[in-house]
């Protein structure tokens, strides 16, 4: 087995391998709690609560 290129791979397919490469953007739901933006299936840092309990108590 070798570890080096048997053609030259050109410019254009080695771009094209890397398009898909990016990065996206972040899904954010409201929380159930006090509506505040947080990612999902994570404590709400502006409350500290999960699934509409207290976890964390959260200082003003």
């Amino acid at each position: 087995m070798s570890i080096c290129p048997k053609n030259k791979s050109s410019k254009a397919r080695r771009d094209s391998r890397r398009a898909n490469w990016k990065m996206s953007a972040m899904n954010l739901v409201k929380c159930s709690k006090c509506g505040a933006l947080m990612m999902p299936h994570r404590v709400c840092k502006a409350c500290g609560s999960y699934n509409k309990r207290e976890i964390v108590k959260v200082e003003d």
